[in-house]
């Protein structure tokens, strides 16, 4: 089955301020309100001190706004956590779990990503969950065995239907961040039906055909319309490049007719 809609969304990681997301959240909603959102979900994923008054810059259904990272209780002795009752109490409605950074920077665990993911569906969010290979993974030609693990023991205890609320990002490590190397459109596209193809073994063929994976890494405007494109790429994850209002605008107009005319 195709999807209906061209995700496209944006993680600011730890760099902008409350002022500086509102001024950000305030200038896309204005640039991008002609927009339809019959054929586009976008979205915003801020810092969570930004949250509160993130959600007093965006009209309603226009910009889904989401979490960066979340703790797998509602509450206890987790010093820094952020439980989902918090994330509920300032209308986040996305949880990104797993990006790179958490793993490998901060050194979560698969297990640890999976009871993130459960504990967001129980609350109603949409997760968010991130996987990729790294440079060494890549070069030993482990990729797909690697994509396949982190999705099978990330999504562990899932339900079909509880599948339907779920979102995927590929994200290679090392197409990441400021010395990142793109993939190109061909490896990104070869991946996701890896990741598709899991989907689909663990949920059945309409279930894991519904859920919308996003390729992330060193996204820009130049490469982003060759990455829709392609037949297995839903959506696009973007870094620094989508970070300025009008800059972002720029490329949801530049792929949206694109993903239109590839349904």
């Amino acid at each position: 089955m195709k999807l209906k809609k061209l995700y496209l969304g944006t993680n600011t990681k730890m760099y902008k301020t409350i002022a500086d997301t509102r001024t950000f959240l305030t200038e896309l909603d204005r640039h991008t309100k002609d927009i339809g959102r019959e054929n586009l979900e976008l979205f915003v994923l801020p810092s969570f001190t930004t949250l509160q008054e993130a959600k007093k810059c965006v009209a309603s259904g226009r910009i889904r706004l989401g979490a960066q990272n979340m703790g797998w209780e509602e509450e206890g002795q987790f010093s820094g956590e952020i439980s989902p009752l918090m994330l509920k109490e300032v209308g986040a409605e996305i949880v990104m779990i797993g990006h790179s950074e958490r793993r490998h920077v901060l050194g979560e665990t698969d297990d640890m990503e999976n009871r993130k993911v459960l504990c967001a569906l129980l609350h109603g969010f949409t997760p968010l969950l991130c996987i990729g290979e790294t440079r060494k993974e890549k070069e030993t030609g482990i990729s797909d065995e690697i994509l396949r693990s982190q999705l099978k023991l990330g999504l562990r205890g899932v339900s079909g239907e509880k599948s339907k609320r779920l979102w995927i990002a590929y994200e290679p490590v090392w197409a990441i961040g400021v010395d990142g190397v793109p993939a190109s459109k061909e490896y990104a596209q070869e991946k996701h039906g890896v990741i598709r193809a899991c989907l689909t073994e663990l949920f059945g063929k309409e279930n894991g055909d519904r859920i919308p994976i996003l390729y992330g890494g060193s996204v820009n405007p130049d490469n982003a319309p060759e990455l829709i494109r392609m037949k297995n790429i839903d959506g696009l994850f973007i870094g620094r490049s989508a970070w300025e209002a009008s800059r972002f605008d720029s490329m949801i107009r530049s792929v949206l007719p694109i993903w239109e005319k590839k349904q």
